[in-house]
């Protein structure tokens, strides 16, 4: 069966907000909103003006953990002055949840990885919001869904494990697609921990950048804003993505191509489905065309 995508060219809070409610999904419990915090130098990471409404609604609660490189996000207190800095805690309560440690969960059908480890706080949530922005990635070739649920909820030695997919001593040099493979991996145990029923995918495809918000000094994007995606299906609403991308009629695509297919970033997606985390077949919804 397809997957439903829903769509809107309207970036907006009241976009966010519509697009959310046409999922009909009702996230129960204590629910988490994961974003990327966004590198200090990068300015790509999503507006916290643009979430704050959906965040509220949801009583949601913005989740990161720190980074695997060296960085400004890479010990807890600078990423806290990140998190203030960028505006996150002027909207909702934040929470780095790999400030008091990690947890293994366990991988089901990997070639990589047996365990994933994420932040330890992950067990305080019971339902989740992957709110990503979609945009390029120099080693992922796209961030969407996917690396969110995976890269983005691992600790900081658990982004190390997949990137090394399996030896975190690998960070940087393991086989490029199993470092892919090893992101669907990770997909996987969280949403077997979490339950699909309490994981809800929205991407939101503006500064389109072939850089991700970890770049602290990203390419300026070369492509205008396509809009909002979401579905209950991280596969399908990735996939979309992809696809708009290609489907764009400005030229500035060119870049954003180049990079998604030089780093073969579709291989995330074909792992995910050889794990039955979602289809790549789909129909959208477009929520402008009922207005």
């Amino acid at each position: 069966m397809k997957a439903k995508v829903y769509f809107t060219k309207d970036i907006s809070t009241e976009g966010l907000m519509k697009i959310y409610n046409a999922l009909g999904v009702t996230l129960r419990g204590k629910v988490a909103v994961k974003i990327s915090t966004g590198e200090p130098g990068g300015h790509n990471f999503l507006n916290p003006a643009l979430i704050a409404p959906l965040v509220s609604k949801l009583s949601g609660t913005i989740v990161e953990c720190n980074t695997a490189y060296e960085g400004k996000r890479f010990h807890t207190s600078d990423h806290w002055q990140a998190i203030r800095d960028h505006g996150f805690m002027d909207i909702a309560p934040c929470d780095i949840m790999d400030e008091d440690g990690q947890m293994p969960l366990r991988v089901t059908g990997g070639k990589h990885l047996q365990e994933n480890f994420v932040g330890d706080h992950l067990k305080n949530y019971d339902s989740m919001l992957m709110l990503s922005h979609f945009k390029g990635h120099a080693m992922g070739g796209f961030g969407g869904a996917l690396k969110n649920m995976s890269i983005g909820v691992a600790s900081g030695y658990g982004k190390a494990h997949i990137h090394g997919a399996g030896d975190a001593d690998k960070l940087w040099t393991a086989d490029h697609d199993s470092f892919l493979e090893s992101m669907a991996e990770a997909d996987q145990s969280v949403m077997a921990y979490l339950g699909s029923k309490n994981l809800a995918y929205i991407n939101v495809a503006n500064k389109l950048s072939v850089d991700c918000d970890c770049d602290s000094n990203p390419h300026e994007p070369e492509m205008a804003d396509i809009g909002i995606f979401a579905s209950l299906d991280p596969v399908a609403v990735d996939q979309a993505c992809v696809d708009a991308v290609y489907a764009s009629p400005d030229p500035g695509k060119a870049a954003l191509i180049e990079r998604m297919e030089s780093r073969n970033g579709i291989h995330t997606i074909e792992a995910a489905v050889a794990l039955n985390l979602g289809t790549r077949e789909y129909e959208i919804v477009d929520l402008d065309e009922s207005i």
